[in-house]
């Protein structure tokens, strides 16, 4: 039976079954699967997405739905491994969001599932996230790196707001920033002092992945 949660799991996110992952991740907290190995099973299948979008035989849609299921069924995991007193190895931390102002979510939560995926704790502010609500997450936080997206020409300067808050608060030097989005070019992030700057969601990963190490 905890075999078959496990498959049915992997499976409901290369399905892209929101429904089904959420389901199944309740099923295996009912049924003592451990999270930790359902938490792995998940990440088997959008690793599964993840590559064949890379290898260009998958297209955004599929990488949306399937990080979309993932993202039904992760939060009923990590609430099982927090009440059982567990910790999940990570690579890093990473605090993510959209700039205050921009709405735009589809390209943020790729590159936030896309991450966990591959062994990052993710903390996901959400859209529209202003330059403090950046700096409280990274006090609270202490991540390794800051990952802003802007979609708009007219929010992207907000990306440079928070490089400032961060630099005025003496924290520039303790966390990596890494911005992208469709406004976002490699000059503008360079120009607004920005570490790293990619322009698809399994780069920017790749990109994380390379600054922790």
């Amino acid at each position: 039976m905890k075999a078959e949660i496990l498959e049915n799991l992997k499976r409901a996110v290369i399905e892209y079954d929101t429904e089904g992952a959420a389901s199944w991740a309740k099923k295996a907290v009912e049924e003592g699967v451990a999270p930790l190995k359902a938490l792995d099973a998940l990440t088997e299948g959008i690793q599964q997405i993840g590559d064949a979008y890379g290898r260009g035989e998958l297209w955004l849609p599929d990488l949306v739905g399937a990080a979309s299921a993932m993202t039904t069924a992760t939060p009923i995991l990590e609430e099982e491994i927090r009440r059982k007193g567990m910790k999940r190895q990570v690579l890093g931390t990473i605090v993510i969001g959209t700039v205050y102002g921009d709405l735009h979510s589809i390209g943020k939560t790729i590159v936030a599932t896309l991450s966990a995926a591959e062994g990052f704790e993710v903390i996901d502010l959400g859209t529209s996230v202003t330059a403090e609500e950046f700096m409280e997450a990274i006090r609270e936080h202490k991540p390794d790196i800051l990952a802003m997206s802007a979609l708009l020409t007219t929010t992207a300067p907000q990306q440079a707001k928070v490089i400032k808050s961060l630099q005025e608060e003496g924290f520039r030097d303790k966390v990596k920033v890494v911005v992208g989005g469709g406004a976002i070019t490699h000059d503008f992030a360079k120009r607004i002092g920005a570490d790293g700057y990619e322009p698809t969601a399994p780069m920017a990963v790749e990109l994380f992945k390379t600054i922790v190490r």
